[in-house]
């Protein structure tokens, strides 16, 4: 591989990163100022409402008020996707799998850092699900990514 093409992939992998913490970021933003707190807005009724939820913890309200704890988990899972990433960026399975999962990870650790919390957004109406942000659907989509590129690769990750 030369390395025009080395660079050319890594930049667009860093390129989707920052595209992920930035609609994260801005979507957030608008959120907070144009959505009243704890208020809801139908967009598909009886699918998709979109709202202005404060997340103080995790995935369904795991760890509340834990927001050092979860900040230090975040900076040590950046740490291992980002070795992983280095490690792996060659296979374009591996590189969007974990260029999602940094990009989430920071979107919603940036929150927790500035804010002390989350900011979501998303809620499902047909199903009890928890309210979520596009870092939340960027993590989620990665994990999908590389497991399935798991599944697919003979050398495996580790």
């Amino acid at each position: 591989i030369s390395f025009r093409r080395v660079m050319d992939r890594m930049t667009l992998y860093i390129c989707l990163m920052v595209a992920v913490v930035l609609s994260d970021q801005l979507l957030k933003f608008y959120i907070q100022q144009n959505v009243p707190l704890n208020v809801s807005y139908e967009v598909i009724p009886g699918v998709l409402s979109i709202g202005h939820v404060r997340n103080f913890g995790a995935a369904w309200s795991m760890w509340l008020g834990q927001r050092w704890l979860l900040s230090i988990i975040s900076l040590v899972a950046l740490v291992i996707f980002g070795y992983y990433f280095k490690k792996l960026y060659h296979n374009w399975g591996y590189g969007l799998g974990f260029s999602l999962l940094i990009g989430g990870t920071l979107g919603n650790l940036l929150d927790r850092l500035f804010s002390g919390y989350v900011v979501d957004m998303f809620e499902l109406d047909l199903i009890d699900f928890p309210v979520f942000n596009i870092a939340d659907c960027a993590l989620t989509l990665g994990v999908i990514v590389i497991l399935i590129t798991m599944l697919k690769d003979d050398e495996g990750i580790i």
